[in-house]
């Protein structure tokens, strides 16, 4: 599994670092275009505004600058550094400049505990996700996963790979929630794909494992109750590289993706998701499809589809699909990632995604990038 780097809000962070300044600047340019106008007021601002972007000597710097303005500007205007109005807006920004000082350790604190946070859940999830291998039979996989830009809870995507007998088997899911039932769910589904793709003959009765499992969640008696669902879609393919057979339960439709066109491999009978298997009552219907040479099948998590832009348009992963890409699962990913990264800046929500490329029969190893 590897994590998709992408560089992270600059814009807004060089625009949040830059008021402060703009502060004081804007200070000094009201006291000269109208000098009986009491910029006291302003200056006291620009601590309090460094105080929960800039570390704590900056902070106070910031307050020690302001009350240097303000005693120039006072010089300037040829008064009395020490009227009655003149202590008590020095009074009142230096005031200011230590409570700024004390908020900037405040922030400091919740800061390297939420950054902690993250870095667990970011942790635990990474150690839940297996390492996708590079190349199994004459295919070549690749997963990326991306943690919310926000988030720092325990996300629900999960994704399993796993060579049988039987063909190759692939899983990737979303679970409805967060927290520690999202953990419990993921690794409930993980643990009985492992068992299932192993020992059972046919797909169907590996979807078949993985309800039954989250039924059994759903029926305990737990506080808060187990209401959650999960969305997944189950990827068979045959020894022999030529056939993908998929069971989807209400996931986004994988894509194959192959000589610059891109088709979405929609269920023909819609199944409900995963711990909603009860209300429907049905058998797991399999679709079949064909997987030519030099096709990749491409599986994501709602949080790549489901973000949008500024605009609230929803991200479209097909266009950059369609360009000329190599064979290579990686390359594929990465490009339908850089894709989502240009029309949203960032993720409101985890991302995951595998890829599977049939390679041609001449394709050599080292032909192929892990």
């Amino acid at each position: 599994m590897q994590r998709y780097q992408r560089g992270r809000r600059p814009r807004r962070v060089a625009l949040s670092r830059a008021l402060p300044a703009t502060a004081l600047v804007v200070a000094v340019l009201i006291d000269l275009a109208w000098p009986p106008f009491n910029t006291f007021p302003l200056l006291a601002t620009v601590s309090l505004i460094a105080a929960p972007i800039y570390s704590v000597t900056w902070t106070v710097t910031s307050g020690a600058v302001a009350c240097l303005t303000g005693w120039l500007l006072s010089l300037r205007e040829n008064q009395d550094v020490l009227t009655r109005a003149n202590v008590i807006g020095f009074t009142t920004l230096i005031t200011l400049t230590v409570v700024a000082a004390f908020l900037n350790r405040m922030f400091a604190r919740e800061r390297e505990q939420l950054r902690t946070s993250r870095e667990v859940a970011e942790a635990v999830q990474r150690a839940m996700l297996p390492t996708v291998p590079g190349r199994v039979r004459g295919l070549a996989l690749a997963g990326r996963y991306q943690a919310a830009q926000e988030e720092a809870l325990i996300g629900g995507d999960l994704y399993g790979v796993h060579e049988t007998p039987h063909g190759l088997r692939l899983v990737i899911g979303d679970v409805r929630g967060k927290g520690t039932q999202a953990v419990t769910l993921v690794n409930t589904l993980l643990g009985v794909f492992h068992a299932a793709a192993l020992q059972v003959p046919d797909l169907p009765s590996v979807v078949e494992a993985a309800e039954i499992q989250v039924q059994d969640l759903k029926g305990r008696e737990e506080d808060p109750p187990f209401e959650d669902f999960v969305t997944a879609v189950f990827v068979e393919i045959l020894p022999d590289r030529s056939t993908l057979r998929v069971a989807n339960r209400g996931h986004p439709a994988p894509l194959l993706v192959h000589e610059g066109g891109v088709t979405a491999l929609e269920p023909k009978e819609p199944s409900l998701p995963l711990g909603l298997g009860d209300l429907a009552g049905q058998a797991v219907p399999v679709d079949h499809y064909d997987l030519p040479p030099g096709a990749t099948l491409v599986l994501f998590t709602d949080g790549i589809i489901e973000a949008r832009d500024r605009t609230g348009a929803f991200f479209d992963p097909v266009p950059p699909l369609t360009r000329p890409l190599p064979p290579d699962p990686g390359a594929v990913l990465d490009a339908m990632l850089a894709a989502l990264f240009r029309h949203t800046g960032e993720l409101e929500d985890d991302a995951a995604a595998l890829a599977v490329t049939r390679l041609p029969d001449e394709e050599s190893p080292a032909a192929v990038r892990p």
